[in-house]
């Protein structure tokens, strides 16, 4: 395998932030809360002219206890500034310090800040999505399933996220550390198992859930797959609506989707999808 030297991924780095920066504005580090004594930062990309535009709240994975707003879930930067989104991509709190709800507090603090402000950034609040991978695709189902109207969106997009630790549970051979690390416990018992189900998205859904876009790889060595199959059959049984993106052959995370472009295609796909859910639908409410 060849390695990319670090004079070339700066290169790469510089040459897409100037592409964003030639058609868009960026914003760096804005705080958007404080929770547990730390700032809660994101980084935002508004596109050029009046506005309003749709926007996505995007959220990285890592496990839960690393990563943050530009890692993971960069691949998906550009394809949302080509479709005309204004996205904001968020830090949340990590375990083990942090144990949840707090990350999933955090996503939630985000969707407010960002429609307290929208005006200012240029954004509809009512043609927001909720995007996430991984760990993050958990937070955002989590969010998404629990449609508070604070934090309500109009669609979510899960990558390949856990909706219910139970069954997961019952197929991860070992049991993964971070899952512990997120809920502070030492194993999955009687005692502890309450835990696992009050995080579990899939407890949540109703048929006023909004619409759901699951993203999932055949192959996925982390996440199993059966983790959205679950999710959308849950959804379709109380009449709400779930559509499932299969990636036949792909594993675990956008990071190993990248180097082949076989897979690529995950990126149109969830464009239309979201031009179609979040955009026409809600511009079509706007006019009747």
């Amino acid at each position: 395998m060849k390695t990319i030297s670090k004079h070339c991924i700066l290169t790469i780095s510089s040459l897409l932030l100037f592409s964003f920066a030639a058609h868009a504005r960026l914003l760096k580090d804005v705080v958007y809360g404080h929770a547990g004594g730390v700032e809660l930062r994101l980084d935002a990309n508004i596109p050029e002219g009046s506005g309003p535009f749709p926007a996505a709240v995007l959220v990285h994975g890592g496990g839960w206890v690393a990563g943050n707003k530009q890692e993971y879930i960069t691949y998906i930067f550009q394809p949302l500034s080509d479709a005309g989104f204004a996205w904001f991509s968020i830090n949340y709190r990590l375990a083990p310090q942090y144990q949840f709800p707090a990350p999933a507090d955090d996503v939630e603090q985000a969707i407010r800040f960002v429609k307290a402000h929208a005006a200012e950034y240029k954004i509809d609040p009512q043609r927001m999505a909720l995007i996430g991978e991984s760990a993050g695709g958990h937070l955002v189902s989590y969010v998404g399933a629990h449609n508070r109207p604070g934090s309500r969106v109009a669609a979510v997009v899960s990558l390949y996220g856990i909706h219910d630790f139970i069954t997961a549970a019952m197929e991860w051979k070992p049991f993964p550390h971070e899952v512990l690390e997120l809920f502070g416990i030492k194993q999955v018992n009687a005692e502890t198992a309450p835990l696992l189900i009050k995080a579990s998205p899939v407890v949540y859904v109703t048929k006023d859930t909004p619409p759901f876009l699951l993203i999932h790889g055949s192959k996925d060595e982390d996440v199993p797959y059966d983790q959205s199959v679950e999710m959308c059959d849950r959804m379709k049984q109380v009449e709400a609506r779930c559509d499932l993106i299969t990636i036949p052959g792909a594993p675990h995370g956008m990071d190993h989707w990248e180097p082949h472009p076989e897979w690529h295609w995950y990126k149109k796909a969830m464009v239309d999808w979201l031009e179609k859910t979040v955009v026409r639908s809600q511009e079509s409410v706007v006019s009747r």
